[in-house]
């Protein structure tokens, strides 16, 4: 459920108001504890502004502050009843308060998370978010509480009409999850073949690797990388070549080259190749070489557990 409520914390506002100036700020600096102590002294000359109250809403969800969060969208469902964003973002905020607490005390909230969606469905026709969450939400809830996956892909048509790529998304994630891979693969390349984008493609990938089908995964990342030329995309057939133990030649020189290319931007740290490297280098039983590239990553990570497994048992080589 956590993959697309997360969407509710994303929007930022632009304010008029000198007093929160630096607001947007400290949203783009990812510095939320500045952004909510900002906006709360707005808020006491300026206790109504509907803007400021879901900022503050937003400033508290990235902080995984949900109830909190959940107040402040309670007064915006109040104050605007029959606005869907706010609906869903009350509910958001609902579904993953939910999901931090105990199962016992997630069945007190589940009612309350899919009223508030439904609500936002029903106000607005296109809301998108709305309708991935639904999608979710029906198909992870089991029966005995509402869950359904005849109504998630209820929902997962209606997204259909509103962007064939979700409604598309939306089916191969209902029967990736139903356990049908052959239907899940059908609609994600359909997806692809819509929309192209890297999230289509990283859908059927994920969905590869889930289903140990490692050469399908390394063929759908070359065909990302033909449309998408991100240096990321070279540390992911790295990465499969040395979990599974084949294409190592291609796997290595595509390690490399993300080494050689990297940037921050890129997400994995350096030291996640060099362990790839030192896997591949293990399987070709190159022990001198496996030692060299798990040093380079211990040295960039030293806290990380599988690469001090991995030493152990290249030394044992």
């Amino acid at each position: 459920m956590n993959k697309f409520l997360l969407f509710f914390l994303f929007p930022i506002l632009i304010f008029g108001q000198s007093e929160l100036n630096n607001v947007n700020d400290f949203f783009q600096k990812k510095q939320f504890v500045k952004a909510e102590q900002a906006i709360t002294e707005f808020l006491k000359s300026n206790p109504n502004n509907i803007q400021a109250i879901e900022l503050l809403g937003d400033a508290y969800g990235h902080q995984k502050k949900w109830d909190q969060a959940i107040n402040q969208y309670k007064k915006l469902v109040n104050a605007q009843q029959n606005n869907a964003n706010y609906h869903y973002k009350h509910g958001g905020a609902l579904g993953m308060k939910a999901l931090s607490v105990s199962k016992l005390k997630a069945l007190g909230i589940i009612g309350d998370v899919k009223k508030a969606f439904l609500k936002a469905a029903e106000l607005d026709k296109n809301h998108i978010d709305t309708r991935w969450a639904l999608v979710e939400l029906y198909m992870q809830l089991p029966g005995i509480i509402g869950g359904s996956k005849s109504k998630s892909l209820k929902y997962a048509n209606e997204l259909e009409a509103l962007s064939k790529v979700d409604g598309y998304l939306a089916k191969g994630y209902i029967y990736e999850y139903d356990d049908e891979p052959k239907l899940a693969e059908k609609y994600y390349k359909m997806a692809i073949a819509e929309g192209g984008s890297l999230t289509c493609f990283n859908k059927l990938t994920n969905l590869y690797e889930n289903q140990k089908q490692p050469q399908k995964a390394i063929k759908n990342i070359e065909a990302t990388q033909q449309k998408h030329q991100r240096n990321a995309l070279h540390y992911q057939i790295g990465k499969v070549a040395a979990e599974y133990n084949i294409q190592l030649e291609k796997g290595e020189r595509c390690l490399h080259t993300y080494i050689t290319n990297y940037s921050a931007k890129d997400g994995v740290p350096k030291a996640w190749a060099h362990y790839r490297l030192a896997q591949i280098k293990a399987y070709k039983k190159n022990k001198s070489e496996a030692l060299k590239y798990i040093n380079l990553a211990i040295a960039e990570l030293p806290n990380i557990k599988p690469f001090k497994k991995k030493k152990e048992k290249i030394l044992n080589l």
